[in-house]
């Protein structure tokens, strides 16, 4: 549900399996397996993983001909599992002879991923280029025709460099790049239109690592097609450096209407949960208004006026008691992820930030007496005391969620 007043750029609307991306429906998630496709059980179970964190596509590589026979075998375990998820094949290199080969088992996937920087070289390029878009035609399937600047056309780049080179004041290397990646993504789904692809089966997406220039390229695209845009910082890197620059990237060109599709591309930890990026794409949606996926809890930093252990234990159990009651909420509290929670620390803000929200609780600070007044919609209704506030302010969450949202 989106509660946004963001004017969105109009796009062409594609259907991907069952959800639509452009058009006026919500931005979609996406996110990418990193496990060895030909593992069925392992690709299956982070599928599922990846979905049941909330992404609404997830692409699998498809590298070689045991990854793509293990397609069929992993969307009927999906199928089995309740969920219908698309799923994505991503293909390089040699797509136009997997693509070629297996049909059949292509048929379950239900978009096709395309880097035209790594179709093939000279007069092969658009032959194999060609190849990929017949079989996506043959099959119905739509395409995502994803240029990368790590693996951009080196012959359009080198035609861009020497055009420049002639100029009387040639452009920066940085400019160049940006607008070879525009010209290979238009050019390229403009012959995927000539060879019988009609416009609403065509996503574009023009991946760079610098945020600038991203959002630089993101601007320009915009304003000269009416495709799909997939959004996304490539190589955004692990933890805080690749939560923070995707963030940065994305804010601003979400805010300003654009992009259809968002992926964050998070490095996983070692024995970390791959369904961390989507946690992070839900929320720079959700922190920008755009959509919402849980109740929004906010929650004072702390400072030298709380009693901050029992403020911190407070805050995060609110927040995965939020989480882990998520999934039964959703299914009996429609529009339940609109709540907005406040959990602050000390007398400074914390009345005013609980009537600013649905429901809230302000802690009283350290040294002073241990009493919590909640505030709900806007109101001071009880002041919680002793040693079980905790347990008690979850009780009365749940009563004013079953009594406002059933």
């Amino acid at each position: 549900m989106s509660n946004s007043n963001i004017n969105r750029r109009k796009s062409n609307e594609v259907k991907v399996g069952n959800v639509f991306i452009g058009g006026d429906n919500p931005i979609v998630v996406q996110s990418m397996t990193d496990t060895n496709t030909s593992d069925i059980e392992k690709t299956t179970n982070q599928i599922l993983e990846l979905a049941k964190a909330g992404s609404e596509i997830v692409r699998v590589t498809v590298n070689d001909a045991d990854a793509i026979q293990a397609i069929p075998y992993i969307k009927d375990n999906i199928q089995k599992s309740g969920l219908n998820i698309p799923l994505v094949g991503d293909f390089h290199f040699n797509g136009h002879i997997l693509l070629n080969k297996y049909q059949s088992e292509a048929a379950h996937l239900d978009k096709f991923r395309i880097n035209p920087g790594n179709v093939g070289k000279k007069n092969k390029k658009d032959k194999n280029f060609t190849t990929m878009i017949e079989a996506a035609c043959k099959l119905d399937k739509p395409v995502r025709i994803g240029v990368n600047w790590g693996s951009l056309d080196q012959e359009l780049l080198a035609d861009k460099l020497d055009t420049n080179n002639n100029l009387n004041i040639p452009k920066s290397l940085d400019e160049v790049m940006c607008e070879a990646v525009i010209a290979s993504a238009l050019e390229n789904a403009k012959l995927a239109e000539t060879i019988g692809m009609s416009n609403n089966k065509i996503i574009i997406s023009c991946k760079l690592s610098k945020v600038n220039m991203l959002i630089d390229v993101y601007q320009k695209i915009s304003k000269m097609c009416d495709y799909a845009l997939h959004l996304g910082l490539t190589e955004a890197g692990s933890n805080e450096r690749g939560i923070v620059y995707s963030s940065c990237a994305l804010g601003p060109l979400l805010l300003n209407g654009i992009g259809d599709t968002i992926r964050v591309s998070l490095t996983t930890d070692i024995n970390g949960s791959r369904s961390k990026e989507v946690d992070v794409a839900k929320l720079i949606l959700q922190s920008l208004g755009i959509r919402y996926f849980l109740p929004d809890v906010t929650s004072c930093p702390g400072c030298g006026r709380t009693s901050s252990d029992y403020f911190q234990k407070l805050a995060f159990d609110i927040d995965q008691y939020i989480k882990d009651s998520m999934p039964v909420w959703k299914k009996n509290y429609p529009g339940v992820e609109n709540l907005k929670i406040s959990v602050m620390g000390c007398i400074v803000n914390g009345p005013g930030e609980s009537k600013h929200a649905d429901i809230g609780i302000s802690l009283p600070g350290r040294g002073e007496n241990p009493t919590a007044p909640v505030y709900i919609d806007g109101e001071k209704k009880v002041t919680l005391k002793g040693d079980n506030i905790t347990n008690d302010f979850k009780k009365i969450l749940i009563n004013y969620i079953d009594n406002r949202f059933r």
